[in-house]
């Protein structure tokens, strides 16, 4: 059985459950290798199966040779009061935080088909699976490295094109080809390309404005790569940035490069958040500093760790996050910058290499 798995049930064993239900695809796909779009796993000490339909039966048996295969025809209710009683469980706990309403209701229907003395316990617990996928494996960590290269690379390809009237979209555009021609599955999230005003908009939608001289221009965008995502945001200027914004960009950049490099094993999220807030709070920008200074990455754009105000969460080896600060003058313009950094023997370790200062100015 695989790692990933043998650590789930040390994991259950320690707080005393005989199984757990995982509906959460990323989850699923973390533990079993599966990639299809539906199925559950059902893991104990004893047994680890996966419940999917005839879509993907030859998938699971390519995929994920260490599970057993549970075919499905119907609902919860014509398989998993069979599966829970084969394997004689008598507690279940189950993904609470991606769990709707309606599915919990569900999952107790089906435990009630179950005879009253082999029916177990259905216990909810916040990100069990989540706790082991905040440290990424070799494999995981080779696949993040890459998806960060394939993001570096897009910006060396694209920024030096971008020319006055091109749209936001025709620039998204190419930068989500350049990434596709590199092998990744995909962008991570939909890509964010703002100039000028636009910019001020942490999410904004790249539209059809076009772009003018000497405004900032955030472009952020990530790779999806296997599954896993990296996340990057530079932030340029044709012909360079007027007086205010050279201040700006300059308090940004500091306040990045200072959370990147004081981190340290053991810090909390809010520690580095910290670290970047209070650079741009003595500049005088610290109510036009309103997110997290940055977030985990993985098999989804934003997870643990937090790197945020109220982040409690130590920051520990094998732990892949982003500093992200920003500054946004509304009705203006804004500036990010984003990098992804993993902690290695206790120190942070740079991953993205995409110049910032030096491409400033385009």
């Amino acid at each position: 059985m695989n790692l990933r798995v043998k650590k789930l049930r040390e994991r259950l064993a320690k707080e005393g459950y005989d199984a757990i239900f995982v509906s959460t695809p990323e989850n699923r796909r973390y533990l079993s290798g599966f990639t299809g779009s539906a199925g559950y796993l059902v893991i104990s000490q004893e047994a680890a199966i996966i419940a999917t339909d005839f879509r993907y039966y030859e998938q699971v048996g390519r995929q994920c040779p260490d599970f057993e295969l549970c075919k499905l025809t119907g609902d919860l209710q014509s398989w998993l009061p069979e599966t829970l009683t084969r394997l004689k469980v008598k507690s279940l706990v189950f993904e609470a935080q991606n769990v709707s309403f309606a599915f919990h209701l569900l999952l107790k229907a089906a435990l009630a088909k179950m005879k009253p003395a082999a029916r177990p316990k259905l216990l909810a617990t916040n990100d069990f699976v989540e706790a082991l996928r905040i440290y990424k494996d070799g494999e995981e960590a080779v696949t993040l490295r890459r998806a960060v290269a394939i993001a570096d690379q897009a910006f060396l390809t694209v920024a030096p094109t971008i020319k006055p009237g091109d749209t936001e979209a025709a620039v998204a555009w190419r930068i989500e080809m350049s990434m596709k021609e590199q092998g990744a599955d995909g962008p991570s999230f939909d890509t964010i390309v703002a100039a000028g005003p636009n910019s001020a908009l942490p999410h904004h939608r790249p539209s059809e404005k076009r772009i003018e001289r000497h405004e900032p221009i955030v472009l952020d965008f990530g790779a999806r790569l296997h599954g896993y995502c990296s996340d990057i945001t530079r932030t340029v200027f044709l012909g360079g940035p007027d007086a205010t914004f050279r201040k700006v960009y300059d308090y940004v950049l500091a306040a990045q490069e200072t959370a990147i490099v004081a981190a340290q094993a053991g810090m909390t999220g809010h520690d580095v958040d910290k670290l970047a807030r209070d650079v741009i709070e003595k500049a005088g920008y610290g109510d036009k500093f309103g997110h997290g200074t940055g977030h985990g990455v993985g098999l989804l754009i934003h997870e643990n760790p937090r790197v945020s105000r109220n982040a409690t969460n130590e920051l520990k080896d094998g732990m892949f996050y982003t500093v992200e600060p920003g500054i946004y003058l509304p009705g203006l313009g804004g500036v990010r910058i984003e990098n992804i950094v993993t902690l290695e023997k206790g120190k942070p370790v740079n991953l993205t290499r995409a110049p910032k200062k030096e491409m400033q100015k385009l």
